[in-house]
């Protein structure tokens, strides 16, 4: 399959940013350095990430908190010098990192690379300890977006991010109403630290409500398990819906593609998964007919008929696991899986099966 390349409309309408690009270019190609350069905006997978995700801010956050933003903001100052102890997205960030140093040993003039951007609504006075804690990692991060307390979710769309993850539930709710690919990051339980693979990002993904819309899922909500089997049976050579997490998938499979074109398969450092509460004979072959359907692959696929997540994502390790509900978040992280929430659809009003009384809206 060919590279990634934009349409030939989205060519003759971006021929001055081209222009743009292209000077850059040439100006920053005289300048000798080794340090990898982000890619253009427009080829990449964009993964915009909070401070508080990237790294563990627990004791700063609460001095925001207890003695408000000026002590909050004197503090990172003083101990700036001091680097940040990594938060949950850290080791999905170097998983990032360690794909793009692969896709560059292959192409080396590629530009579809992860390009990682800090998304925070800190002020810029505290980007001093964060450029220190970056720099102390080693990570690649050359983009920052300071929002000085303003909610960053409007500038998304401008970096053009495929995924966003924050602590924050209400911006990563914002988000997915924007369109965008979203999730809440929460740290495992355990005190144990769980090995992760540095040399595979791997993605474990719930199916509905996730990669797909919430259709089938508010049929069991509402109908039961019964009706739900029964409309999936009927409804099997029909596409669900796509979901807030579709487009994430899909780009990575695209990069995916880049080593399976250079007989890379069997050592591709990207490996997705899977992993639905759906029964495999009962309603599995919609969700796979489904991914068909849309040309993308799903390297492994568990159907737990119901069961505990928890345990099989033990085995599988992923870097980050994505799911509509919290109480399998909950389950994951008690046994050590790095876990996203993706706030989105009518599991949102269920917990272990019983609604939720939802609050009010205000006026």
């Amino acid at each position: 399959m060919s590279e990634i390349k934009p349409s030939e409309a989205a060519l003759t309408d971006d021929s001055a940013e081209e222009t743009d690009w292209a000077a850059a270019k040439a100006f920053f190609d005289n300048l000798k350095t080794n340090k990898p350069r982000p890619p253009k905006p427009r080829y990449a997978v964009t993964i915009a990430v909070s401070s508080r995700t990237l790294f563990n801010m627990v004791a700063e956050r609460k001095i925001y908190e207890d003695e408000g933003l000026e002590k909050y903001v004197a503090y990172q100052q003083e101990h700036e010098s001091e680097p940040l102890k990594p938060g949950a997205a850290f080791p999905f960030v170097k998983a990032l990192m360690t794909v793009n140093a692969r896709l560059r040993e292959l192409y080396p003039d590629s530009e579809e690379l992860f390009d990682i951007v800090l998304m925070t609504n800190n002020h810029a006075q505290v980007g001093v300890r964060l450029i220190n804690s970056i720099n102390h990692y080693d990570l690649t991060i050359e983009r920052f977006c300071m929002t000085g307390g303003k909610s960053p979710i409007g500038y998304l769309k401008a970096y053009m991010t495929n995924l966003y993850l924050s602590k924050d539930a209400e911006k990563v709710t914002e988000a997915i109403e924007e369109g965008i690919a979203a999730a809440t990051m929460f740290m495992p339980e355990t005190e144990a630290e769980t090995k992760l693979s540095d040399t595979q990002l791997r993605v474990a993904f719930d199916g509905d409500a996730v990669l797909f819309s919430d259709e089938s899922e508010i049929i069991v909500k509402k109908h039961g398990l019964d009706s739900f089997f029964e409309h999936e049976k009927e409804f099997e050579n029909k596409p669900l819906a796509q979901g807030p997490l579709k487009c994430f998938l899909e780009a990575l499979g695209k990069l995916q593609r880049k080593f399976y074109e250079k007989n890379e398969r069997m050592n591709c450092p990207i490996r997705t998964f899977l992993v639905t509460a759906r029964s495999a004979a009962s309603s599995g072959a919609r969700v796979l007919k489904t991914l068909r359907s849309w040309g993308l692959e799903i390297d492994e696929a568990l159907f737990l008929a119901g069961a505990p997540k928890g345990p099989l994502l033990q085995k599988i390790k992923p870097h980050i696991f994505f799911d509509d509900q919290m109480f399998h978040i909950e389950g994951a992280k008690e046994l050590g899986t790095i876990s996203a929430h993706v706030p989105y659809g009518i599991g949102q009003k269920y917990h272990k099966g019983k609604l939720i009384e939802q609050p009010e809206k205000k006026k």
